[in-house]
């Protein structure tokens, strides 16, 4: 955070301090995160897609399905999947029965890449979070959901 930053949210009220910390925070953590993203040819949201399918557990998932779990409610989800189908990493499947029902799964390349990700990752999201103990992650995490509610 630049000094600038910093007096500007010493001299705001209260409740501005803490929604520009956040967006401030938010912000370093996305840059942190596509950083980590970037070797494997992904972006946040395609990222964040695979994980969803991945949890699905080889259940497949209609596009309505994968939009609302997703982290970033404003990702153009239909362009998102068509770029991973490019890339081999989900399929889509139409319904015989019914045309315009179309469910999407991840592609064992997918879960590859995933499972390649993962720990590179982890690594990412320690080093994002050492200055902090466990409790105080612990404490921010129950803060932050109860902001989200």
């Amino acid at each position: 955070m630049k000094q600038e930053d910093i007096n500007t949210l010493k001299n705001s009220p209260a409740a501005r301090r803490v929604i520009l910390s956040l967006l401030m925070t938010a912000n370093q953590l996305n840059e942190e995160v596509a950083e980590t993203l970037k070797p494997f040819g992904l972006s946040i949201p395609q990222f964040n897609v695979l994980r969803i399918l991945r949890g699905q557990k080889g259940k497949p998932a209609n596009l309505s399905t994968i939009q609302n779990k997703m982290v970033s409610k404003m990702s153009n989800t239909t362009r998102l999947v068509d770029k991973l189908i490019t890339k081999g990493l989900v399929e889509r499947i139409t319904c015989e029965k019914n045309r315009r029902k179309v469910e999407i799964t991840i592609t064992d390349r997918g879960l590859a890449l995933l499972a390649e990700i993962d720990p590179v990752v982890v690594i990412s999201e320690e080093t994002s979070t050492d200055n902090l103990s466990a409790s105080e992650i612990e404490t921010l995490t129950i803060l932050l959901e109860k902001l989200r509610k």
